[in-house]
């Protein structure tokens, strides 16, 4: 990087509009860059012949934990006399080392928070008080478009111990913003930012969108005063977290085939899952409490999930919030509104599981008896905008559990309970080009699954019949 480095911004190849300036430790990455950018550091030789930091790795724990503090702050803040007659090259090599490191602990979730303001023409400028020859590379690699950040004066091709311009912190960096806003005919009123600090609270008042992120306590309370967006990019949107942990991990260890005594539970197939990644699961609907079943595999899975499912099945008692706790994404198909296809791949893009019913509703009448099962589209095309594995999952006998005739499942069936079966099978093989014949190819792979008797014609008696429609509904 001769000269001045691609942080400093050329106002050549600026366009006027709106941008959105994202903070990097706690916000952007899921805790503090310091440890990975030291370490890269110290390869480089950089701290050769100093001591490391005492307590380094408690110091960035508590840092992680709590947010910024003024005596932290106060120690970056005289980090360039620390550093003068440091080579810029090797610092920036340090950079260069560090960056995929960095980029392995970005938020799952804000990749595709930043690729929709890249869609609506803003431009992505990380605003971060770690010093620009550092955090460069990282965000070059990630493709941002700018970086505000703290410069350390130079001479010679060496730090001389001194900031060239503000320190980019607290009002410092609402001034480097206000800075690049002037040099690049942006208009803050109509921009973003994202940060986890209440240090940060100038930038956020300047712009006309202030988003908090992962917020310390002071943040917080300002944010729900204010009434700012309150986000985390570590999971979906309305996804609670207690001590670090997700409603999934709290519940996993309880939902277990012995929470459901009315049911007997046969599930085979869950290595089909992958391990890790994003992956599809497809499984057909017979009941509400299918719900109840693939929370049961999400368990033994030992990940968390994402349900897709039809909003009458998130309003059910007890299953619905089961199913909310877990990632739920409602599909309301009266709005016909692609809200849910774009929450669920903002999910996959993080490396999630999402279940899908693809059948969207629990079929009704003689449709319930069907072999042929029928279903919308959406898990191919999904399938087709990520190009994440389709797995399937055939689903029996939940229907005798909880019938759509019925409010609430039969809790009295404990001497004598129903049996439902899952099944898991391998990844579909889809062509990703045709949606109607890849959703044909995922439903034959879930018919396939199925018990012989799914995959039979069947007369169904007026009883049959009048359990498939909800309550107060005939069958005529």
């Amino acid at each position: 990087m001769p000269g001045r480095s691609r942080y400093v911004l050329a106002v050549a190849r600026r366009r006027p509009g709106s941008a959105v300036f994202v903070d990097l430790d706690r916000t952007l990455l899921r805790g503090a860059s310091g440890l990975v950018l030291s370490a890269a550091m110290h390869a480089e030789g950089l701290f050769e012949g100093r001591p490391s930091l005492p307590g380094e790795r408690v110091f960035y724990a508590a840092y992680d934990l709590l947010g910024e503090s003024i005596p932290f702050m106060a120690m970056v803040r005289a980090a360039p006399h620390f550093v003068k007659g440091w080579s810029v090259e090797a610092v920036q090599r340090a950079g260069q080392l560090a960056a995929p490191e960095l980029a392995a602990l970005v938020q799952p979730y804000a990749p595709a928070v930043l690729a929709e303001h890249r869609a609506a023409g803003r431009r992505i400028v990380l605003a971060t008080t770690t010093p620009g020859d550092l955090i460069a590379p990282f965000a070059e690699l990630l493709g941002i478009d700018d970086v505000v950040a703290t410069r350390y004066a130079r001479q010679e091709g060496r730090y001389s111990g001194g900031i060239d311009g503000p320190f980019v912190w607290a009002t410092g960096k609402r001034d480097a913003v206000e800075r690049y806003a002037r040099r690049n005919a942006v208009d803050l009123g109509a921009s973003h930012a994202y940060s986890d600090s209440f240090f940060d609270l100038p930038l956020l008042q300047r712009v006309g969108h202030p988003h908090v992120v992962n917020p310390d306590r002071r943040l917080r309370l300002v944010a729900t005063v204010r009434r700012w967006p309150l986000e985390h990019w570590d999971r979906p949107s309305g996804v609670p977290k207690v001590l670090g942990l997700e409603p999934y991990h709290l519940l996993r260890p309880v939902v277990r085939p012995e929470l459901f005594p009315y049911a007997r539970f046969d599930i085979a197939g869950l290595d089909q899952v992958p391990s890790r990644g994003p992956a599809l699961l497809a499984a057909n609907h017979r009941s509400y409490f299918d719900v109840a079943a693939l929370a049961i595999v999400a368990a033994r899975v030992g990940r968390p999930v994402r349900f897709l499912g039809k909003r009458e099945l998130f309003d059910a008692p007890v299953i619905g919030q089961l199913a909310r706790a877990l990632g739920g994404i409602s599909v309301d198909r009266g709005t016909r509104s692609d809200t849910p296809l774009r929450e669920a791949r903002r999910a996959l893009e993080a490396g999630e599981v999402v279940v899908i019913l693809p059948q969207g509703t629990i079929p009704r009448g003689r449709a319930f008896f069907d072999p042929h099962l029928v279903a919308k589209t959406g898990t191919a095309r999904l399938a087709a905008m990520t190009g994440v594995p389709v797995v399937p999952v055939g689903i029996w006998g939940t229907e005798h559990v909880w019938p759509r005739s019925a409010r609430l499942p039969d809790v009295t069936a404990v001497l004598d309970p129903p049996r439902v079966r899952v099944r898991v099978g391998p990844a579909v093989a889809l062509g990703l080009t045709d949606a109607v014949a890849d959703t044909e190819a995922i439903m034959d792979a879930v018919t396939a699954l199925l018990p012989a008797e799914a995959r039979r014609p069947h007369e169904p008696t007026p009883e049959e019949l009048a359990r498939t429609f909800p309550p107060g509904h005939s069958a005529g």
